[in-house]
């Protein structure tokens, strides 16, 4: 499938999420290709008369949604966001995601952990049986003595750890922090690994988003699919 038919697929399925949007609502704004998409259907509901409120992950996010004549509320002390809406770059059966791709993987986390309902947005290439393997997971860590925070994510993981580059140089985050991609053939538990990442010294936050999915929508060659998660 060309990059063309995947980018009308991820089309698809923000046009399905933005159906969710009421007037008057705080909706989280997500970072991504596909969530361009949805930034971009919210401007035509604002344009068309509809009231919201967003909350973006990334300046990226916060520039286009400025574009599209949307009102930002990005400095409150304590947000209340209806409902976040975002992309993932990978989802498995249980609705567990990596995030993190384009480097915002800590304001996304912390939009999605204070929202009422978080929406993912995928297309059907992103579904995996289980997490890694052909992506690797994003973890945001403090410059600070990283090698050393490296080395004790890759003892724990019995993973290859490598520092995420941009033009020759580290990848700095929004927050001034730098990435490691961790190359992990498969994720069996992922909220074990998770808190067991979390306890390591410089890790700011991890790619991993467990339990957080409310309603997962696809865009497939077929159309668009929803599906709501189950909690257990």
């Amino acid at each position: 499938m060309s990059n063309q038919d995947l980018d009308s697929l991820k089309k698809a399925a923000a046009l399905k999420a933005v159906e969710f949007v009421r007037d008057g609502m705080v909706v989280g704004l997500g970072t991504g290709s596909t969530a361009k998409h949805m930034v971009i259907a919210l401007g035509e509901k604002v344009r068309a008369g509809m009231t919201l409120r967003g909350v973006p992950t990334s300046k990226e996010t916060a520039t286009l949604a400025r574009q599209q004549g949307i009102t930002l509320i990005d400095t409150d002390p304590a947000w209340v966001i209806d409902v976040a809406i975002d992309g993932a770059d990978q989802v498995d059966p249980g609705f567990n995601l990596i995030k993190g791709g384009g480097g915002a993987l800590l304001k996304e986390k912390i939009v999605a952990a204070s929202a009422k309902q978080f929406i993912v947005l995928v297309d059907h290439t992103k579904r995996v049986s289980v997490l890694g393997g052909s992506f690797p997971l994003p973890i945001e860590v403090i410059p600070f003595g990283w090698g050393s925070t490296a080395r004790e994510i890759e003892t724990l993981t019995k993973s290859p750890v490598v520092l995420r580059e941009r033009n020759g140089s580290p990848f700095t985050t929004e927050a001034g922090h730098v990435i490691l991609d961790v190359h992990i053939s498969r994720i069996d538990n992922p909220k074990e690994l998770e808190i067991a990442l979390n306890q390591i010294p410089g890790v700011v936050e991890t790619g991993l988003f467990v339990g957080r999915t409310d309603l997962l929508i696809v865009g497939t060659a077929n159309g668009v699919e929803s599906y709501p998660a189950i909690r257990t």
